[in-house]
């Protein structure tokens, strides 16, 4: 009997040991299981991609990405200049909620102590790290690029930035100047270097030195470019031979488009070269030659990127990490070239508010058994520099990137954060934004006529401004609200309290309508020609009608219906 209750013993002792192995075994592969994440954001860039259906950019590094990747073809940010869209996007937190329009606060402070996209998974055991724009930098990220919240070890800057504001430009007088075209020898620039080939050395630095730590990493890289001034290897000018490039195609500020809505470019204005134009404030044209000239450094400066891109991706394969990440590539915003009269960013306009969005997850997006050597060779764009993209796994409805957060999250392996109630500025973890994982297990069926992306820009008056482009809040007096669906662009431009952050939704100072399958580039805005009185009148009504709780995105879409319902039962052109 003795003998017995020993053995039982034993055995209890053993089972319980066996358990505790088998728990401990459990956990460590829950955290292998687990993702690295390398962030990548481009500065102003919109989707002159080839993957994008670009004919004229040489992006062959970008496009080898895209084609083993998830690919959202319409995708849009939340703000189209760039403090806003970043922090929202890192937020997962819209405009209205972090408060944020301008440069001049610290969302922790002047709106909510909201968690981080890095933040969150610094929480969850990564080594978190930040190189060159990923946070804007100043008040608007606390001088520190919100570190130590977001970041295990303080952000890297490079250090050839600061000369960027500088005159560093050599002009037709042989002088250095302050201008947007900025095509330079790197070697004769301070250190021989430029920021974003900085940026690239550090970044893949970092890489190197996780390859043997058992903690998973987020590692975000946000370059400069095609950020303006365009001070840019001279080099990759001869990509684009001026002769071979293209005005917009509809270079003229539409007819009905109202005033508020439009952006007079002033960063591109102050710029030397620019001012030597001599152009009248606030619709004179650019010189069609200078306007070629313009375009031809932009698209230069995204093959700029591109290398770098491709620099970093390869480093990845190099180090044997690539099984092991997600790769994210996205920019904080789209940058106008011309079109509806406008350059730069500031505005609602697809071309400043969509951007490129492109997921690579190993073993989901691509089967890594088929590339046996190196799924991300480095392609130098001056010997090759088309790459033909290939891929079923895109998404055409509409998403944002107030998404990113919890479908990056999702995808790497932690739980994607809970969406936020209607009407909330609450502080615990949550999201504005949806999960897209499910998208990257199917092919997509069908469009989704429901899904919209809710973009908004402020203005401080009716009429263009020396500051309609960048308003600080206190001169807020109207906001632009913009629904993109497939079918339509409607636009709000409604009153705005910037001391209550309140929007008055009967104060209209001008809308805009456009139907997309007619007027992809919207160009013929139609809301005056069919928005009556009476029209107008009805849909306030039923707006003002609604409980406070309805979020306007909820408002301007019911709005929509009304009008676009009323249209095609009138028989319009819907």
């Amino acid at each position: 009997m003795r003998v017995s209750k020993i053995t039982m013993y034993l055995f209890i002792r053993i089972h319980f040991l066996l358990l505790l192995i088998h728990t401990l075994a459990a956990g460590v592969a829950g955290r292998t299981e687990r993702k690295n994440v390398l962030f990548i954001m481009a500065d102003d860039l919109r989707t002159s991609l080839g993957c994008y259906g670009d004919t004229l950019v040489k992006s062959p590094n970008i496009d080898q990405l895209a084609s083993k990747s998830h690919v959202f073809l319409n995708a849009y940010a939340q703000q189209a200049v760039c403090a806003p869209s970043r922090i929202s996007m890192l937020t997962s937190r819209r405009p209205d909620t972090t408060r944020l329009y301008d440069f001049n606060s610290y969302w922790r402070v002047h709106s909510g102590n909201y968690t981080t996209l890095p933040q969150y998974f610094k929480s969850k055991g990564y080594f978190t790290m930040s190189v060159g724009k990923v946070f804007h930098p100043g008040i608007a990220s606390n001088h520190t690029d919100d570190y130590p919240y977001s970041w295990s070890i303080p952000a890297y800057h490079p250090a050839s930035y600061r000369f960027e504001k500088e005159k560093m430009c050599r002009g037709e007088d042989g002088k250095l100047h302050v201008n947007l075209l900025c095509a330079v020898n790197v070697t004769e620039q301070p250190g021989g270097t430029l920021p974003d080939l900085e940026s690239t050395d550090e970044a893949m630095r970092l890489l190197k030195s996780r390859v043997n730590s058992h903690d998973p990493f987020f590692l975000a890289v946000g370059f400069h470019k095609p950020h303006i001034p365009f001070r840019i290897p001279q080099e990759y000018l001869s990509l684009y031979p001026l002769d071979k490039m293209t005005l917009a195609p509809d270079p003229d500020v539409p007819k009905l488009l109202p005033p508020v809505a439009y952006n007079p470019w002033m960063d591109v204005r102050k710029r030397e070269d620019v001012q030597k134009l001599n152009i009248s404030f606030p619709y004179g044209p650019i010189p069609k030659d200078f306007q070629l000239r313009i375009r031809q450094h932009y698209y230069a400066a995204v093959s700029y990127v591109d290398s770098q891109v491709g620099r970093l991706l390869s480093a990845l394969d190099e180090l044997q990490l690539t099984n092991s990440t997600v790769v994210v590539f996205t920019s904080d915003h789209g940058w106008s070239l011309g079109e509806h009269g406008e350059w730069a960013k500031y505005s609602n306009f697809d071309v400043a508010t969509r951007v490129p969005l492109i997921f690579f997850v190993p073993d989901v997006t691509t089967n890594h058994n088929q590339w046996k050597t190196s799924t991300f060779p480095f392609i130098d764009v001056f010997i090759q520099s088309d790459h033909s993209f290939s891929n079923d796994k895109v998404v055409r409805n509409m998403v944002e990137l107030v998404d990113v957060f919890p479908t990056v999250s999702h995808l790497a392996g932690l739980s994607a954060p809970r969406y936020c109630p209607d009407v909330s500025f609450q502080k615990k973890l949550c999201t504005e934004g949806q999960d897209r994982a499910s998208t990257f297990t199917s092919r997509e069926g069908r469009k989704d006529e429901e899904r919209i992306a809710f973009s908004q820009y402020p203005r401080p008056a009716d009429t263009p401004q020396v500051n309609s482009d960048l308003p600080d809040l206190k001169d807020i007096t109207v906001m632009g609200y913009s629904l993109r669906t497939w079918d339509y662009r409607y636009t709000l431009w409604l009153g705005f309290n910037p001391k209550t952050f309140q929007v008055n939704v009967s104060d209209v100072h001008g809308g805009e309508l456009y139907i997309l399958e007619d007027d992809p580039s919207q160009d013929n805005n139609i809301y005056n020609s069919i928005f009556t009185d009476s029209d107008h009148t009805v849909v306030m009504r039923k707006m003002a009608s609604l409980p406070p709780t309805v979020r306007l995105q909820m408002r301007m879409k019911l709005q929509l219906c009304y009008l676009t319902a009323g249209m095609k039962t009138s028989g319009g052109k819907a």
